[in-house]
């Protein structure tokens, strides 16, 4: 057991597990996050027998729920993990059941996928702009400097597709979107690459549901340019992260580009470096290093510079973090 529970509790829990149903309920989301109506498809069962089902699990505290805009998903806790770390995946029913939510991810994969082509000329378009996406990722990891952290958090989500690049850095990683249609795309994605490692939240960036200095790295990639204030997402960033933990930001330096802002909403074209600093410095944070990325010079111009901004919450470094690099790998270069 993760913790010692009182014993009320632990009854509470063995007798909300043991029903047959629930039972396969906990097997179900120790795979993936399922709502209400995957589990009826999947179980074969009413909606109304399903959301007594979830609400008794809920109640003894084996599973979790979160609200993405009308619809609620359900996650299995650390303590229903071990209750059904035992039981036998060759069992035929449970068996049955993993084939029917493989076959429901694919479906839900197919339909993600099409939104995806369906805008991904416009995505094309903004990464022809500046340099090559491999090294604007080769960059942020080098920023964070190989260090390992209990939770990280990726602001604007998208794809995941920063959740997936830190994977070897982060014990519990959340993504959180206000984008439905982004966090099911980037939901089919990390069902396969991350599994349990990784959980989506639609929120707002402006008021996160975290606690105060509860996480270790925030990640803000090509997040700032679409809020029309971004200093006070830099403050809420700030508010979240534990002593000695980092906030990574990736944007764009100041440019002319019109274009962006009268078709891809861009609220803001581009960021000075002192203006995120000194964000990051109202917010609580020290800044750390700063990088700018240049577009090659033969690319003319009408190309846009990606910069890095790295802060940390004053405090010690906790003992899981390797510190040997106080400054990482970005380069201050003024």
């Amino acid at each position: 057991m993760p913790e010692i529970l009182p014993a009320n509790d632990a009854v509470a829990a063995l007798k909300a597990a043991a029903e047959p149903t629930r039972l396969r309920i906990l097997l179900l989301l120790q795979a993936s996050e399922l709502n209400v109506k995957d589990l009826t498809r999947i179980l074969g069962q009413s909606q109304p027998r399903i959301s007594r089902h979830l609400k008794l699990l809920v109640d003894a505290g084996l599973i979790d729920r979160s609200r993405e805009g009308s619809w609620v998903y359900f996650h299995s806790s650390a303590l229903a993990h071990a209750l059904v770390a035992h039981v036998d995946p060759k069992d035929k029913i449970i068996a049955r059941d993993r084939d029917r939510a493989s076959a429901l991810k694919l479906e839900r994969e197919k339909a993600a996928q099409g939104y995806f082509e369906a805008h991904a000329a416009d995505w094309d378009q903004i990464r022809s702009l500046y340099v090559d996406e491999v090294e604007v990722e080769a960059a942020m990891l080098a920023a964070l400097g190989g260090r390992r952290y209990d939770t990280l958090i990726d602001l604007g989500t998208g794809t995941g597709r920063m959740l997936e690049l830190f994977a070897g850095h982060f014990a519990h990683g959340l993504g959180i979107d206000l984008s439905l249609a982004m966090l099911a795309y980037a939901r089919s994605k990390l069902d396969r690459s991350l599994g349990g490692a990784a959980r989506l939240r639609h929120g707002d960036l402006y008021e996160l549901a975290v606690g105060n200095g509860s996480v270790g790295a925030v990640v803000m990639h090509q997040v700032l340019h679409f809020l029309s204030d971004p200093s006070r997402a830099i403050r809420e960033a700030a508010r979240v992260l534990e002593p000695g933990g980092d906030l990574l930001i990736v944007d764009f330096a100041p440019h002319e580009l019109e274009f962006l802002r009268e078709r891809f909403a861009h609220a803001r074209l581009g960021f000075a470096r002192g203006i995120v600093e000194q964000w990051a410095k109202e917010a609580g944070l020290v800044p750390v290093a700063a990088r700018d990325l240049e577009p090659p010079a033969s690319d003319g111009a009408g190309k846009l510079t990606v910069s890095l901004w790295l802060a940390r919450r004053p405090g010690p470094v906790p003992e899981r973090a390797d510190a040997s690099s106080g400054r990482h790998a970005l380069e201050i270069a003024r």
